[in-house]
């Protein structure tokens, strides 16, 4: 699935996406081995490789449109037409100010730039980055997180965290779409279905996002 190439990472910022345990196993949303990745990616915050280090982090307001309990009759995981488009109804998750929402405690923060907090507006549904879901307007309203790349000089990006067929494959492909050349740490995700694997991997690939594994880096 990955592929051999150098890498020059003097433009290149990584995105820690949604690491919260609320996506870990016995979490809220558990993500299968979601848990094995919090070692690695923290070992390679602090190998400071990366010239900007960024994360986001689901903080959603209770009752989000997108929460099964949300709609009466509706359980985890049913699917529902949302301002045109299809919605996965969710488990309550990453509530704002719960211990779940937090980001992961073993996560050290301190070498991080910035912190971009998405699914915080009760209507709207968010997994990417760098852009909500589609709003009532029919719109996909961007965080911030685009513009605040490029205005330090970010041209690349490198994408880890979790879920790998959710939020990590979103905030992948908008960051191609945002003009991003794009690295998935392959190794460095876990999928909420990992029969969706093959699936993400093509979608990726169809949008120039390149796949390597966390091995491939320069050491330093």
């Amino acid at each position: 699935m990955t592929e051999t190439t150098p890498f020059d990472l003097s433009g290149a910022a990584l995105l820690v996406v949604d690491l919260q345990p609320d996506f870990m196993p016995g979490g809220a949303l558990a993500v299968a081995e979601g848990d094995q990745i919090i070692a690695p990616i923290r070992r390679l915050v602090l190998a400071g490789l990366f010239p900007l280090q960024v994360a986001t982090q689901d903080w959603h307001p209770p009752g989000h449109i997108s929460f099964a309990s949300h709609h009466a009759g509706k359980q985890p995981f049913d699917t529902i037409e949302l301002y045109g488009h299809e919605q996965t109804l969710w488990p309550d998750h990453c509530v704002q100010g719960s211990t779940g929402a937090q980001l992961h405690q073993g996560l050290d923060l301190t070498p991080l730039a910035a912190v971009v907090r998405k699914g915080m507006d009760p209507d709207v549904d968010s997994y990417s980055g760098f852009r909500n879901n589609w709003s009532p307007a029919g719109e996909r309203p961007a965080t911030g997180l685009g513009g605040y790349l490029r205005d330090r000089g970010v041209d690349t990006v490198f994408c880890c965290g979790l879920a790998r067929d959710v939020c990590v494959q979103w905030t992948a492909l908008d960051a191609a779409d945002y003009g991003f050349q794009t690295f998935v740490l392959w190794d460095l995700t876990r999928g909420v279905d990992p029969g969706n694997d093959d699936r993400v991997c093509a979608e990726l690939r169809a949008k120039g996002v390149r796949i390597i594994t966390s091995d491939q880096l320069p050491t330093g």
